[in-house]
């Protein structure tokens, strides 16, 4: 029977007066991997910190493993002179700890544990492991040697998540890893948290990852915890019959009260039904109540109509665009746009995909080449920076009127109702809003106007997954062009029709869907690995060439002195046996001795007792010596 590593029972919690959780339980089996979903707002990332320990719970309990290590990713963003790599590898403090006990340690028989014990956690490995771990996430060899506070942002997190993924705890929390990590880079990610040995708990509203990573699907709802075997979609339908099943029994169940009521009703005052209307009032209490469904609060999504403009409505011919006069960083673009187009930009970051999109607005103008417009065109630009420089103190209402000057107040609320903001929700101060009722703000500001083209720029990142559909949905029914620039696969396969690729100074349509893509971007792994093999191989005195090269020196350095190590123990241990071998003869023989008896009769209880300790010194240096000398016979075999 398969323990469980994390047991969830009865939690009570309770935030600024609103019950959170009330008596949700739920068993994590060791080595499982679940994604945790639920709506904005339901308490996936307070689960999370009460998991850790870091809040307080108001009833219950949540336990752990015995010795379990847990471990997330840091809420500050790493920064300061320390490099990425290095960074990383602190983040495995035992290893740090036992490496400064080796150079300071003393006793050769704690000397020789130091090392046994790095030699089981892999310490002279630890480095390349670090290394490919941020290679995964984007960091090349160059970048790995940088400077943390050198790096923005979203990298910075990236190292943060690295740091957690190399010190590979037991139980691995993650609360949406998968933002702002580019196509390339959550495909290692998806690959890596799949082989993860540990047990992962998942949040997510990134449909992809959870179907890829996820092997059950905790689900977190009006207070409580229902775990769901399989992937996303798996759970999706589960619940779905789930509900249709509910809606069923509550419906057989409100009427066979009805039933038993009306029986009750017409019967109650003749003394010769009293009985038979008592048996039904009874039973009705052993129904218990069922109950009645909760829809969850519909999130809107809805995208005026543009009047619509004749073809092209924009055309780059040859054109370049950049930030500096001699250094383009897109160059000879021949691409036109319609009405109709769905595209999804592609690409890893830093390619280019948010200057092609300021280069379409008129935000850049070309270096070359040139953009031709329809002289009507309208844009709508989702940028997450723009909702994040939202005045908080105003309100929805305040700042749609603003933007919609002429405009009368009923105008002004309808549209906020386009994208869910009630009558009293739109009076709410805009501090007070969620990620995700800003990003839906920000959708009703841009859209102001009925543009003629939707510029998306990653506009699921603080969207649940029912805001994601419902976004799906709404996109689909636009009558204007859509131009999406997302890392959810989801989102593109259900709303693209066109892929353009942002790479190596240009943007190209890609011939094919997002499971070519997926596989050419494997290839171009597989085969950038084997070029740098191959680069590594024909040019001896290459930089990685000399850093294997020192690698190598280092590890054999270090493999040397813990065979010294080794020996020494051993040569501890056996003077130490030598001695107390000396001692135990010279006692024994004065113990059999009745001439020393009768003259040291006072000193023999104290022999006796010295005797006894001799014996059980003898048994530890004998199992320090076989330990150090199993290590050595070990280490010269390897």
């Amino acid at each position: 029977m398969t323990r469980a590593m994390l047991t969830i029972n009865n939690i009570v919690y309770r935030i600024g007066g609103r019950l959170l959780f009330e008596n949700a339980s739920a068993a994590i089996p060791d080595g499982h991997r679940v994604g945790l979903i639920g709506r904005n707002g339901a308490g996936k990332s307070t689960l999370l910190k009460l998991i850790e320990g870091d809040l307080d719970l108001d009833g219950g309990s949540i336990g752990v493993g015995r010795r379990t290590k847990v471990g997330s990713v840091a809420q500050e963003m790493p920064d300061g002179n320390m490099t990425p790599l290095n960074f990383v590898l602190a983040a495995d403090v035992e290893r740090a700890q036992l490496l400064i006990e080796a150079e300071t340690a003393t006793d050769p028989v704690r000397i020789a544990e130091v090392h046994l014990r790095l030699a089981d956690i892999g310490a002279e490995t630890a480095p390349s492991r670090a290394a490919s771990i941020l290679a995964g996430l984007g960091f090349d060899e160059p970048m790995q040697g940088q400077k943390l506070g050198e790096f923005s942002g979203g990298w910075r997190m990236r190292v943060a998540l690295a740091a957690t993924l190399f010190a590979a705890p037991d139980l691995l929390l993650l609360d949406e890893p998968s933002n702002h990590l580019d196509m390339e880079t959550r495909l290692w990610l998806e690959t890596y948290l799949t082989n993860y040995r540990g047990t992962v708990l998942l949040v997510s509203h990134d449909r992809s990852l959870l179907n890829v990573v996820a092997e059950s699907i905790l689900h977190l709802k009006d207070g409580e915890l229902t775990l769901y075997r399989g992937n996303y979609d798996r759970f999706e339908r589960t619940f779905r019959e789930r509900l249709v099943h509910q809606a069923a029994a509550y419906s057989k169940q409100v009427e066979q009260r009805a039933k038993m009521q009306a029986f009750v009703n017409r019967f109650r005052a003749l003394a010769s039904k009293a009985r038979q209307a008592q048996s039904r009032l009874k039973a009705m209490e052993r129904l218990g109540d069922l109950a009645p469904l909760r829809p969850d609060h519909e999130v809107a999504f809805d995208f005026p109509d543009p009047v619509i403009l004749p073809p092209p409505l924009l055309t780059l011919d040859k054109a370049s665009v950049g930030y500096e006069a001699d250094r383009p960083v897109l160059r000879n673009l021949d691409l036109s746009i319609d009405m109709e187009d769905r595209i999804a930009l592609l690409g890893a970051n830093g390619n280019g995909k948010t200057t092609f999109l300021r280069l379409l607005t008129g935000d850049l103008k070309p270096m070359s080449g040139q953009v031709r417009r329809s002289s009507k065109l309208r844009f709508g630009y989702f940028a997450q920076e723009l909702a994040e420089a939202f005045d908080l103190d105003a309100t929805p209402l305040n700042m749609m009127g603003a933007l919609l000057p002429d405009a009368s107040e009923t105008v002004v609320r309808s549209h906020l109702g386009r994208f869910g903001f009630t009558q009293d929700h739109t009076k709410v101060r805009i501090g007070s809003l969620s990620g995700g009722e800003k990003a839906r703000l920000l959708f009703a500001c841009i859209t102001r106007n009925a543009p003629h083209v939707l510029l998306l720029d990653e506009p699921t990142n603080h969207l649940d997954i029912d805001a994601r559909d419902a976004l799906i949905s709404a996109i689909n029914a636009y009558q204007g062009a859509v131009i999406l620039v997302t890392h959810d696969p989801h989102l593109v396969e259900l709303c693209a029709d066109r892929l353009w690729v942002v790479r190596d100074g240009g943007c190209h349509r890609f011939d094919g869907d997002m499971d070519d893509y997926r596989k050419s971007l494997v290839d171009q792994r597989r085969q950038s690995r084997s070029s740098a093999k191959q680069r590594n191989a024909e040019n001896g005195d290459s930089a990685s060439a000399k850093s294997e090269r020192k690698a190598s020196r280092r590890a054999g350095a270090e493999a040397r002195r813990v065979r010294s190590q080794f020996r020494k123990a051993a040569t501890a241990a056996t003077k130490i046996l030598e001695k107390l071998s000396v001692e135990k003869k010279d006692l024994v023989q004065s113990l059999s001795d009745p001439v020393f008896y009768k003259e040291h009769a006072d000193e023999f209880t104290a022999l006796n007792k010295r005797h006894a300790a001799i014996e059980s010194e003898i048994k530890v240096a004998e199992a320090q010596w076989l330990e150090a000398q199993s290590a050595l016979e070990e280490e010269s075999a390897a």
